[in-house]
């Protein structure tokens, strides 16, 4: 039997599935475009290291149920976005470890998917793999990327601090002096 050449980018996740077979491989973190785009400005994508990642194929026959299609995707990837703290660069692994589960329709994705612990997609005709990698390390990068401690104090934000209340006048100050009036 003749085995299947799988390209990442048009993948018959059908035919991938029911070989059980396996992909893997690296990309240049630039040639992620939306991923890329989280870098922080000190920092480019072009400078990060390649991400790695791999796929593999399943087809799972659970007992009195049609038969499954299955993806495992992994992927780690090396980012430095802008800490929401101190506005300098921070580095942040990012890893993926997910199982995604293939259905024949979106109706029955949606319906599974609301029922389910699973992931659960639509199966389409050719999977973008690398967009799909994308989109999980997308949701794996943080909501707030910060260093777990600062690499340089945050002396401006004290100094602020410090000079605010000598500045400004205590704004009851003068309701002080004429309820002191009126007694």
């Amino acid at each position: 039997m003749k085995s299947r050449a799988f390209v990442p980018e048009k993948l018959d996740l059908a035919a991938f599935a029911h070989d059980g077979a396996s992909l893997q491989g690296e990309w240049p973190a630039a040639s992620l475009e939306r991923l890329a785009e989280s870098a922080a400005p000190e920092a480019p994508a072009s400078g990060w290291p390649a991400l790695s990642w791999s796929l593999h194929g399943e087809i799972r026959q659970p007992k009195a149920a049609a038969v499954q299609t299955w993806l495992h995707v992994t992927a780690s990837a090396q980012v430095a976005q802008t800490c929401q703290r101190c506005l300098k660069p921070v580095q942040e692994t990012v890893d993926v470890d997910r199982w995604i589960r293939f259905v024949d329709t979106e109706a029955e994705a949606a319906a599974l998917d609301a029922d389910s612990d699973d992931d659960v997609l639509a199966l389409p005709r050719h999977l973008d793999a690398r967009e799909l990698i994308e989109d999980e390390l997308l949701l794996a990068l943080p909501l707030v990327p910060r260093h777990e401690h600062c690499p340089e104090p945050l002396a401006h934000a004290d100094e602020v601090g410090d000079a605010a209340p000598e500045e400004r006048p205590n704004p009851f100050a003068a309701l002080a002096a004429l309820k002191r009036k009126g007694d």
